[in-house]
C-alpha cells in the first residue's frame, strides 16, 4: 500500500529526499516527464489526454514534508538537544521515542519521572528546551560517534491499521494528500496536468511559492489533511471536521480565501454523485493553496483535505472511507473543469 511506504518514510522539512524517490518510482510511468526544482520539489507534467482538449494548465499540490526535530547540541553527558522543525505542541514531546539521522538512531525524549517532580512542575507544560532525547550514550564522545548535530528526528511510529475503516501513522499530514495525487496520475483528463510534491510547506508554504510561479498555472488544487477535533468535549461545540464525513472543503483559512467558483464545483459535483463532503469550520491554519493563490499574476485556488485526529503528532487517524471518497471526488471533479457545461457555468 502507497499510503503506508509514505507515511513510514522519514521527511522533515528540509530532508524530502526519501519520500521524493519513492514518489518518483511511482509516478514516471504514469507522467510525461517529471523533474526536481532548486527546493526540492517534485514536479510532473502529463499532457491532455485528446487533441480538441481543453487549453487549460492545471496543478494539483500536496506537500512531502512532515513536522519533527533536529539535533542541535550534544551536552557533556551524551544527551542531544533539539529543535523543533514545524508546528509541534510542546505537550507531546516527552516520553516520545524518535528516531535520528539517516542511521535511525533509536532514541527517547527524556521527562523527569512523577516520583522526582514537584506538585508544581507536575502542573506545567515543559518547554521543548528543557528537554533532552536520551540514545544510552555513556558522554559526549560517545554521543557524537553516531549523532551529529544537524541530522533530522522523526517520530518512531509505524503505520497501522486501526478498526475496521482507518488506519493511525506518523506524517499522515501530508502523505495521504501525496497518494491521492498519485492515484489522480495514473488517469487521463482533458487538460494539461501539472502535479507537484511541495517541499517546506511546514515551514510557511516555501515549496508551493516556487512552484507556482514556475508552473504558473490557469488553477490549482491543493490535497491536504486537515484538523479533525471529533473527540467528546465537556461543552458541546461543532468541531473543525469529523472523522468518515467526507473531504473537507475549505471556505477560508488564515492565508486564502478559496476561490468561490472552483468551490461551487466541487460542492456541486459532490451532491450530484452522492459523494459524502463537508466543510471545515474555524477559519484556522494554512495550506500551499496560501502560496499559490498568489502567483504571478494570481491563480484560483481550492483545498480539499481529508479529517486527520492527532494532526502535528506522533500518529494521526484517518478514514480510509474519506480517502476514497477524496479519490472518487477529485475523480469526478477534473473532467468537468474543461467542460463548458461544468466549470463555465458556475464562473458567476
Amino acid at each position: 500500500m502507497l499510503l503506508e511506504k509514505l507515511s513510514n518514510a522519514r521527511a522533515v522539512s528540509g530532508d524530502e529526499s526519501a519520500v521524493r524517490a519513492l514518489l518518483a518510482e511511482h509516478i514516471q510511468k504514469y507522467v510525461d516527464e517529471y523533474r526536481v526544482d532548486a527546493l526540492g520539489n517534485l514536479i510532473a507534467f502529463k499532457r491532455a489526454a485528446r487533441k480538441n482538449h481543453s487549453r487549460l494548465n492545471v496543478l494539483i499540490a500536496a506537500h512531502m514534508d512532515e513536522v519533527g526535530l533536529l539535533a542541535t547540541h550534544i551536552d557533556r553527558d551524551g544527551f542531544v538537544l533539539f529543535d523543533k522543525v514545524g508546528g509541534i505542541d510542546d505537550r507531546i514531546l516527552p516520553s516520545k521515542a524518535v528516531w535520528i539521522g539517516a542511521a535511525r538512531i533509536p532514541g527517547v525524549i527524556g521527562f523527569k519521572p512523577r516520583h522526582r517532580s514537584t506538585e508544581a512542575e507536575r502542573k506545567k507544560v515543559v518547554a521543548y528546551d528543557d528537554l533532552r532525547i536520551d540514545i544510552g550514550a555513556a558522554s559526549h564522545q560517545d554521543a557524537a560517534r553516531v549523532v551529529t548535530p544537524g541530522d533530522y528526528i522523526t517520530f518512531a511510529t509505524t503505520f497501522t491499521p486501526i478498526g475496521d475503516h482507518c488506519v493511525r501513522g506518523k506524517a499522515l499530514d501530508d502523505r495521504a494528500g501525496c497518494a491521492l495525487l498519485v492515484e489522480l496520475l495514473r488517469e487521463n483528463f482533458p487538460f494539461n496536468f501539472y502535479a507537484a510534491f511541495t517541499t517546506q510547506e511546514e515551514l510557511g508554504l516555501r515549496g508551493a511559492r516556487v512552484a507556482g510561479y514556475a508552473v504558473a498555472p490557469d488553477l490549482a488544487f491543493v490535497l491536504e489533511a486537515t484538523v479533525c477535533d471529533d473527540s467528546p468535549k465537556e461543552h458541546e461545540q461543532s468541531p473543525t471536521t469529523r472523522l468518515g464525513a467526507g473531504p473537507a472543503l475549505t471556505l477560508a483559512d488564515r492565508k486564502l480565501l478559496a476561490d468561490k467558483k472552483l468551490t461551487r464545483l466541487v460542492a456541486d459535483t459532490a451532491r450530484e454523485n452522492k459523494i459524502p463532503f463537508q466543510y471545515k469550520q474555524p477559519l484556522v491554519g494554512s495550506t500551499d493553496a496560501g502560496e499559490l493563490h498568489r502567483a504571478r499574476g494570481g491563480v484560483p485556488s481550492a483545498v480539499i483535505s481529508l479529517p486527520a485526529r492527532y494532526i502535528h503528532s506522533p500518529a494521526a487517524i484517518i478514514s480510509l472511507d474519506d480517502f476514497n471518497n477524496a479519490l472518487k471526488l477529485m475523480r469526478a471533479v477534473l473532467p468537468r473543469l474543461a467542460d463548458p457545461t461544468g466549470f463555465q457555468n458556475n464562473a458567476k
